[in-house]
C-alpha cells in the first residue's frame, strides 16, 4: 500500500511473527502537526488511520486527513469520511440479493464488451446462510434436522444461486446452513482484531448487509451495518461515504449487582440512548468500570446500538479483550500482535474521563441496573421485572391510538383456565446472536432448567418453546455441563443454528390455539432473548413480544403468561404441591462460575471452526452448483429473477422537481422496515399472494418474503403490506391498505401504486419520527423505489433506512423542527410538489407546495436529506447501483 502521507508516520513494529511490519503511526501523524490525535475517540481513530492509509490525493485527500485529525467534539458536521474497510460481511438476508446485484452489474458489463471478471468483490468477503431457517419442530431430539431439511428443500434454488456465486466470485468464503449466525460467528472466530497485507498492519474494520454488524465493536473492531446496495460499493473496493459524526461518550462506572445479566443491562442501555437521541452518531463507552465488563458483555451492548439508534457502540481493545481472543481459540501470535500494534497506537485501554474529547457525556453506573424486560413492541420501552404485570393491564387497556390494545378489562389467566387469555405466553424461544453468543447468560438458563427440572416443573402446553443458538459451539459447551439434558426435558431442545424466532421465522403455533387467539381478539404474548420486538415481527397472531434474558424466557415458559408478578408469585408448584418461585431456580455466582469453568474452553471454538462447516449436511451437498461467470437466469423461476435496478428507468437523475404528486401512505412515528417490507408469510389474497398463484404455486409452497427477495415481483408487491401497518390515510384500520385519490377508492397500497404509475403521478410518502427504525432492510428502500416513490418525507430518518433510500434513488426529505404533517394538518388527499431540487447541495432546504381540495395552498420548509457531497451524486446517478456502473465503466447516466 502506497500513501501520500508514508514518510509522515509510516512505522516498522514487530508483532512477534519473527518479521518487522510496516503500520501507520497516529502518534507520529500528532507529531507532525496534523492535530491532536491522543484526544480522539478511539473508534474515530480507527477510522483516521484507514484515511491516512489510503491517502493517495484522489479518493482520500491530505485535507480530509487533516480535518478527521483536528476533529472538534461540537462542530457542525459538513464534510463527508471516505472509509475504506479491510473487509465485508454477508448475511443471507441481503447478501443474496447483493450477489444478484453484482451478476446484474456483470449483465451490463458485458452488454457493454468489457471482461466480466472485472465484476467481483476486491475485499475479503465472508458470507453466513443464517437467515433461511424457520422453526417448524421444537421440543424433540429430531426437531433440528427436520427443520434444516425444509430449510433445504424450501431454500433450493435460491442455495443453487449461492453456490453458482461461490464458483462465479473470487474471494467470498461461506458458511452454510447451520453454521451459526454471521454476528457470532464474526465475534467468535471471523474478527481478527488486526488484519495484514502486503506487510502493512492496521486495524480490523468491516461494514455487513445486517444492521446488527455493529455487534462487532464490543470486541474493539470498527463495524456496523449498511444496505446491501452500500455493501456492494463497498466490496468493489469503493470508499464507504460518511458524514463525520458526533461521538456520545458513555462513563461507565460500577460494577453489575449478583443476579443482573448483561441483558438487564443492554435493555436499560438501550432505554437510555434513545432518550440521549444518538442516532446517527457514534457512542463510545470509556471509564473504569468498562474493565468488569467481559467481551461477551460488551458485544451484547455493541449488538443493540440500531435498537439505541447509533451507528456503533465502541468498547476499548484491552485486557479483556486479548482474553476472548484467547479463549476462544484464536493463536497466542494473534492475541500478541493486537495488544502490541493498538499498545503501540496508544490505543489499548479504556480511557479515563478527561482524557479524550467526546461531543457530549453522561455516567453509566452499573449498580444502577435492575433486572428488566423490553416491550411490548419496541426494544426501548424497557420495564422493570417487578412492573411488568401491572404495565402489561395498563396497556392493555390504553386506546389503540395511544399504543395500548383497546381492551376494556384485563381477561386474567389466573385460577382455573378454562380459554385462551390476555397475556398468555404461546413462543418462548432462546434466540439470536445478542444473548446466545454470551455464556454467562446461556449457562444461567440451562441452571434455571436444571433447577426447575428437578423441582419437577414443565413448561405450559400452550407455550412453543425453542433455542436457536447462534453457533455450535453452545452445544458444545451446554453438552459438556450437563445443561443441555435439563433444557431438553423443558422442551427447549437445540431447533437450529439460525436467527430464527429473532428475525420473525418462529414457524407456527398450534393452529387450534392461534384460532382461538383471532376468534377472542386475545392479545397473546412471546418472550425472546433476542433485539426486536415490533408489532406482528415475531408471529403475526401475537400482539405483545418481550426482550428478555435466557434465564427469564424458561421462567416465562413455565408460567405460561406475563400476567404475573415473579417476585411475588410462584411459577409453579413442585411434585409436593409447594409453591416455586423464581428465586428458588435463579443460579448463585457460585454456580455459574463453576459451569463456565467447563465452557469457556478454546478447544471447543478450534473444533468448530477448523472442522467441515457443512457438518456432513447431505441435503446441502446435494443442491448442485452450475457453472460459468455469468448466471443462467430462468425466465420460469419464481424465487430468482434479473434485478431491474439498471434499466434504463433506473439510470438518470431523481434530482428534479416533482409535480402534482399523490401521497401513497401517510404514517406516524417510529415505521420500522418491518413495517415497509415485511419478511414473515405471505397471504394468499395478498398482492404477492395472487402474482404467486397466477404463477401455479401452491400457497402451501408460497414461503415467506425473506425467502422471495431475489424476486423483485414478489417483493414490491409486499411494500407496506405489514398487517399491523396503520395508514393515518385510513383512520382505524391496519394493514397494506390506502385511499387512491382523487377517487377516495379504497385498495391495496400495490394496486394504487399501480394505478398511479398508469396515470404518470408521481408518489410521496409522508411520516412521522424515527422512520425506518429497525433492520438493515434493502427492500424496504427498493420496494419504495419500484412502488413509484419519490421521496418520503418525515420527521426524522433511522440512519441506515435513509442511506437506503439514498441508494436506491428515493429522495429523503425532513420537516424543520417542530413541524409534521399533524401540524399542517394534511390528510393525504391533497395534491404536492417538491420544489428546489434542480441545484441540490447536502441538505439543501425545499419548498413542499400543498394544494387541498378547497383551493387552498401552502408552503412547507424541508430539507433535503442527502447528507454528504457522494450523496448528491448517487441521486444524480439515479442511485448508487447506475453510480457504481458509470464509474466501473465510464457510462454516464
Amino acid at each position: 500500500m502506497k500513501s501520500l502521507l508514508s514518510e509522515v508516520c509510516e512505522r516498522k513494529i514487530d508483532l512477534g511473527f519473527g518479521r518487522e511490519y510496516r503500520y501507520f503511526s497516529l502518534p507520529a501523524l500528532e507529531e507532525a502537526g496534523y492535530g491532536a490525535v491522543s484526544h480522539l475517540p478511539l473508534s474515530l481513530r480507527v477510522v483516521l488511520e484507514s484515511l491516512v492509509r489510503h491517502c493517495d490525493g484522489r479518493r482520500v485527500t491530505e485535507r480530509q486527513v487533516r480535518d478527521l485529525a483536528s476533529w472538534q467534539p461540537r462542530a457542525v458536521r459538513e464534510s463527508e469520511l471516505p472509509f475504506t474497510v479491510g473487509r465485508i460481511v454477508l448475511n443471507c438476508a441481503a447478501g443474496i440479493p447483493l450477489l444478484g446485484d453484482l451478476t446484474a452489474l456483470r449483465g451490463a458489463i458485458s452488454s457493454l464488451g468489457r471482461p466480466v471478471r472485472e465484476i467481483g468483490p476486491k475485499v475479503p468477503v465472508d458470507m453466513v446462510l443464517d437467515h433461511t431457517l424457520t422453526v417448524d419442530f421444537t421440543g424433540t431430539p429430531d426437531a433440528l434436522s427436520r427443520n434444516m431439511e425444509l430449510e433445504i428443500s424450501r431454500n433450493v434454488e435460491r442455495f443453487r444461486f449461492v453456490k453458482w456465486a461461490m464458483q462465479a466470485y473470487d474471494g467470498i468464503r461461506l458458511f452454510p446452513p447451520g453454521a451459526g449466525i454471521l454476528h457470532q460467528v464474526n465475534l467468535e472466530f471471523l474478527a481478527r482484531g488486526v488484519l495484514i497485507e502486503d506487510g502493512v498492519v492496521y486495524p480490523d474494520s468491516l461494514v455487513g448487509t445486517d444492521s446488527h454488524t455493529c455487534m462487532i465493536a464490543g470486541l474493539g473492531v470498527v463495524g456496523w451495518g449498511v444496505g446491501g446496495i452500500e455493501a456492494e460499493a463497498s466490496a468493489l473496493a469503493q470508499p464507504y461515504y460518511m458524514l463525520t459524526p458526533d461521538v456520545v461518550g458513555v462513563n461507565v462506572m460500577g460494577a453489575l449487582r449478583a443476579g443482573v445479566t448483561s441483558t438487564d443491562l443492554v435493555l436499560h442501555v438501550t432505554e437510555t440512548l434513545r432518550r440521549h437521541k444518538v442516532v446517527g452518531k457514534f457512542v463510545e463507552f470509556f471509564g473504569e468500570g468498562v474493565a468488569s465488563l467481559s467481551i461477551p458483555d460488551r458485544a451484547t451492548i455493541s449488538n443493540m446500538a440500531p435498537e439505541y439508534g447509533a451507528t456503533i457502540g465502541y468498547f476499548p481493545v484491552d485486557e479483556q479483550t486479548c482474553r476472548y481472543l484467547t479463549q476462544t481459540g484464536r493463536s497466542p501470535e494473534q492475541v500478541k500482535a493486537v495488544e502490541a500494534y493498538f499498545r503501540a497506537q496508544g490505543a489499548f485501554g479504556a480511557p479515563k474521563i478527561g482524557e479524550v474529547d467526546y461531543t457530549s457525556l453522561f455516567d453509566l453506573d452499573l449498580a444502577d441496573v435492575t433486572p428488566n424486560l423490553a416491550g411490548p413492541k419496541r426494544p426501548q420501552d424497557r420495564l422493570p421485572l417487578a412492573q411488568l404485570r401491572h404495565r402489561f393491564n395498563e396497556v392493555l387497556r390504553q386506546p389503540l391510538g395511544s399504543g395500548g390494545y383497546g381492551k376494556a378489562a384485563p381477561v386474567s389467566a389466573n385460577g382455573p383456565r378454562q380459554k385462551t387469555a390476555h397475556g398468555d405466553v404461546v413462543i418462548a424461544a432462546i434466540t439470536s446472536c445478542t444473548n446466545t453468543s454470551n455464556p454467562t447468560v446461556m449457562v444461567m438458563a440451562g441452571l434455571v432448567a436444571q433447577k426447575a427440572v428437578a423441582r419437577g416443573l414443565t413448561a405450559k402446553p400452550w407455550v412453543k418453546t425453542s433455542l436457536t443458538p447462534g453457533s455450535r459451539v453452545v452445544s458444545k459447551y451446554l453438552d459438556a455441563t450437563g445443561l443441555q439434558a435439563s433444557l431438553d426435558q423443558l422442551g427447549f431442545a437445540v431447533a437450529g443454528y439460525s436467527c430464527g424466532t429473532c428475525v420473525g421465522a418462529s414457524g407456527p403455533i398450534d393452529p387450534v390455539l392461534e384460532r382461538a387467539i383471532v376468534d377472542n381478539d386475545v392479545v397473546a404474548c412471546a418472550v425472546l432473548s433476542g433485539n426486536r420486538n415490533f408489532e406482528a415481527r415475531i408471529h403475526p397472531a401475537v400482539r405483545a413480544a418481550f426482550l428478555a434474558s435466557p434465564p427469564l424466557v424458561l421462567a416465562f415458559a413455565i408460567a405460561g403468561t406475563v400476567d404475573i408478578d415473579m417476585e411475588k408469585q410462584p411459577l409453579g408448584h413442585d411434585v409436593s404441591g409447594n409453591d416455586v418461585y423464581l428465586r428458588d431456580v435463579w443460579p448463585t455466582q457460585a454456580e455459574i462460575d463453576a459451569a463456565l469453568a467447563v465452557a469457556e474452553r478454546p478447544e471447543f471454538y478450534r473444533e468448530i471452526y477448523g472442522g467441515d462447516l457443512t457438518f456432513g449436511n447431505p441435503a446441502w451437498s446435494a443442491v448442485p452448483q452450475p457453472g460459468g461467470d455469468i448466471y443462467p437466469w430462468e425466465a420460469r423461476s419464481d424465487y430468482i429473477k434479473e434485478p431491474p435496478f439498471l434499466a434504463s428507468e433506473f439510470r438518470h437523475t431523481v434530482l428534479t422537481p416533482i409535480k402534482d404528486a399523490r401521497a401513497l401512505a401517510m404514517l406516524g412515528d417510529s415505521v420500522t422496515t418491518d413495517h415497509i417490507s415485511p419478511i414473515g408469510g405471505i397471504k394468499s389474497n395478498s398482492p404477492a399472494g395472487t402474482y404467486l398463484r397466477g404463477l401455479g404455486v401452491q400457497p402451501i409452497d408460497f414461503n415467506n418474503y425473506g425467502a422471495r427477495r431475489m424476486n423483485h415481483e414478489v417483493m414490491v408487491r409486499g411494500g407496506f403490506s405489514n398487517v399491523r401497518l396503520k395508514n393515518l390515510m385510513l383512520p382505524g384500520t391496519e394493514g397494506g391498505l390506502t385511499a387512491h385519490q382523487p377517487s377516495g377508492d379504497r385498495m391495496s397500497i400495490y394496486d394504487a401504486a399501480m394505478r398511479y404509475k398508469a396515470g404518470d403521478v408521481p408518489l410521496i410518502v409522508i411520516a412521522g419520527e424515527e422512520y425506518g427504525t429497525g433492520s438493515a432492510r434493502d427492500w424496504a428502500a427498493k420496494a419504495t423505489r419500484l412502488l413509484g416513490v419519490r421521496a418520503v418525507i418525515a420527521q426524522s430518518f433511522e440512519r441506515i433506512h435513509r442511506s437506503n433510500l439514498v441508494g436506491m434513488g428515493v429522495l429523503p426529505c425532513q420537516f424543520v423542527s417542530g413541524q409534521s404533517a399533524a401540524s399542517w394538518n394534511l390528510t393525504g388527499e391533497e395534491e404536492f410538489d417538491v420544489l428546489g431540487l434542480d441545484d441540490a447541495r447536502p441538505r439543501q432546504p425545499l419548498t413542499l407546495v400543498v394544494r387541498r381540495r378547497d383551493g387552498t395552498t401552502d408552503r412547507i420548509q424541508l430539507v433535503l436529506r442527502l447528507d454528504t457531497p457522494i450523496e448528491i451524486e448517487f441521486a444524480r446517478q439515479g442511485g448508487i447501483m447506475p453510480y457504481v456502473l458509470s464509474e466501473l465503466a465510464g457510462v454516464p447516466a
